[in-house]
């Protein structure tokens, strides 16, 4: 199977880049779609570097992140100060800068991307890669490895085809041909077995009482549901109550926030069809912390402090419902 033109050019643009003397540490914001694309990145590099890293900004609290990194052997660590000290170059996949502040304190060498571009914080580097219709980053990684003719082994295979499995939610989320290429390039090699244990650590027993907590707290505005989840050990629990509730009929959107550390954290969900929640969320939140995403999916994280005392879960349904507070109602 062919790539495109554009990928050729920026393979042709990344070799010229990779010096035998350097190390490189490639830079994520841990998720199925990041950790397959740095495994892809990685692969890449090998042998053409001196060494690589792979560093992400978050915890890592969801079972089937952490069921990835076992089974397929992702050798991330958190990123901090000693860490990069260690490397000369950095590269960043399946993010902007702009996505997360530990991400924004580094210059990179190479930055290869699906999320939308956003004109007011481009993204400067020799090597931008940033397609927004792609499904995922894994795609434009095996475009990488195919017209490098590297066949990817059973495990790299394996996280590259999560990864897009991940992003495009089994294809229900925006994709394109060269998504569907790139996933039936990875069955051949993929390991299916493994990929099904991941795909079933879904939960930790103790996320149920969050549920509860959603449930309690669970406001309608509209054709959307939003819940505030208070303090939270990950703000991973919220991603998953998140995709949970976009399985209620009749309902188009929700927004779910809890308190993670000193964030407040609010994860978006949508159909991809009414309202475009990467945009929503910037709306609401770019002014006062960072906000982004896709068409379906987003988030927003602001630092409490930015608050001024106000009460989290008053200030995210005043946002929501622009401030009207008659523009919600208890399920």
């Amino acid at each position: 199977m062919g790539v495109s033109k554009l990928t050729d050019e920026k393979v042709q643009a990344l070799l010229p880049l990779l010096n035998k003397d350097e190390r490189w540490l490639i830079v994520i914001n841990a998720d199925p779609d990041s950790m397959g694309a740095a495994l892809g990145l990685k692969a890449i590099l090998a042998r053409r570097v001196h060494d690589i890293g792979i560093g992400h900004v978050n915890e890592i609290n969801r079972p089937d992140n952490l069921a990835m990194i076992r089974y397929l052997r992702v050798p991330t660590r958190k990123l901090i100060p000693n860490l990069i000290a260690q490397y000369d170059r950095f590269a960043l996949v399946d993010s902007q800068p702009h996505h997360h502040p530990d991400l924004a304190k580094l210059e990179y060498t190479v930055v290869i991307d699906h999320h939308p571009i956003l004109p007011d914080k481009p993204v400067n580097a020799p090597l931008v890669d940033i397609r927004p219709k792609f499904g995922a980053t894994c795609t434009l990684l095996t475009e990488y490895l195919q017209r490098l003719q590297l066949r990817p082994p059973k495990l790299l295979a394996s996280a590259l085809l999560y990864g897009i499995k991940a992003d495009t939610m089994n294809f229900q989320r925006k994709f394109i041909d060269a998504d569907i290429n790139a996933f039936k390039y990875l069955s051949k090699y993929a390991d299916h077995l493994l990929i099904t244990r991941i795909v079933r650590s879904e939960y930790h027993l103790e996320w149920m009482r969050y549920f509860s907590r959603a449930f309690y707290n669970l406001r309608r505005i509209g054709t959307g549901l939003t819940a505030h989840l208070g303090k939270v050990m990950s703000p991973d629990i919220l991603v998953v109550v998140a995709d949970f509730f976009m399985r209620v009929h009749s309902i188009s959107w929700d927004a779910v926030s809890g308190i993670a550390g000193d964030n407040l954290v609010v994860i978006f969900r949508g159909d991809g069809i009414r309202k475009d929640m990467g945009k929503f969320a910037a709306s609401l939140f770019g002014d006062i912390g960072s906000a982004g995403g896709h068409k379906g999916a987003a988030r927003a994280e602001i630092p409490l402090a930015a608050l001024d005392g106000k009460d989290p879960e008053t200030y995210v349904l005043k946002k929501l419902s622009r401030g009207k507070t008659t523009g919600f109602q208890r399920i």
